[in-house]
């Protein structure tokens, strides 16, 4: 027979540990950011390339690296949206989902280079036939997929649902999270370029996967680093010498070597990602002299499906 003093340890027993299964729950319930690719546009490996950055990546799929794209999660709504829709799009809207069933609420693109809105095409008929996906986009990019197909098509069909954006006007996806679009100097030959701001309860991040160059910008970087709490940097070559035979300023970005010098003075360099790289760029290789520099700076590069508290 069970007399008071078992109930009262029964009773102080879940005094104690409702709290901790409660702190648990809300924790599970936090939105969150997840990388589901950091590769520059082509991937890596990229198509015709017999390279050594290449060959093994070509026999083992798991080095395989899907193009850049963020994703946000709410798990407290089962909501999702991803920031770019990349040829990697099925694998990485696999990754958003984590197998379950949670609700695409949005796209939000970048610019029209082809590997950040190409993986719409997976959204047609020929596809998953979505319904009203919204996708947000500048006014550039608004008119480019209205006036070419096959995207005309998507919108034709209402597989997605465009979406005004207004260069550093805030979104609210719901209570907690936010997003502003902010332009960016980038070669914008079909649509303007922007960079995104992610707020949420507990961080914000900044995603700018393409610029020209930071000296271009009319923003001063280390301000913006400053004001954040983690960033996801344009890091597509390592260096100038990268891409013997080509011109690179056909193809400008900052080098990484580039960011880290302008951001030297920065106390905090853990909270800076580089992402967006190129299948040639030495950063990726662990025994590069870059690689080794970066460790010993703090900078890093992002890695696909980590997450951060939003």
């Amino acid at each position: 027979m069970i007399n008071k003093m078992h109930y009262r340890l029964i009773f102080g027993l879940i005094f104690i540990l409702l709290p901790l299964f409660s702190c648990a729950e809300k924790k599970d319930l936090e939105p969150y950011v997840i990388i589901l690719g950091i590769a520059q546009d082509g991937g890596a490996p990229q198509a015709g390339c017999d390279k050594n950055c290449c060959v093994d990546r070509w026999g083992n799929p798991e080095k395989k690296l899907n193009v850049s794209s963020l994703g946000i999660v709410d798990p407290a709504t089962k909501d999702t949206w991803i920031i770019d829709v990349t040829p990697d799009f099925p694998a990485q809207l696999k990754t958003l989902n984590n197998n379950k069933i949670k609700k695409l609420k949005g796209a939000f693109l970048t610019h029209a280079h082809t590997g950040h809105y190409t993986g719409l095409i997976h959204l047609g008929r020929e596809a998953m036939g979505a319904k009203n996906i919204p996708v947000f986009v500048m006014p550039k990019m608004q008119n480019y997929l209205k006036s070419n197909g096959p995207w005309s098509q998507l919108i034709k069909l209402k597989n997605i649902k465009i979406k005004s954006l207004k260069n550093e006007k805030k979104i609210n996806l719901n209570p907690r999270i936010s997003i502003t679009p902010f332009l960016v100097p980038h070669r914008d030959e079909f649509s303007e370029t922007v960079g995104y701001r992610i707020s949420g309860p507990n961080n914000s991040f900044i995603y700018i996967p393409d610029i020209d160059k930071w000296n271009k910008w009319d923003k001063n970087l280390q301000e913006i680093v400053a004001q954040n709490d983690y960033l996801f940097l344009d890091g597509t070559f390592a260096e100038k010498n990268e891409l013997p035979g080509r011109n690179m300023s056909e193809i400008p970005h900052p080098f990484i070597v580039e960011t880290m010098e302008l951001l030297k003075d920065v106390k905090n360099k853990s909270k800076i990602y580089f992402i967006h790289l190129n299948h040639t760029n030495t950063a990726l290789m662990p025994n590069s002299q870059i690689s080794f520099e970066m460790k010993e700076l703090g900078f890093r590069i992002a890695k696909y499906k980590e997450k951060f508290k939003l």
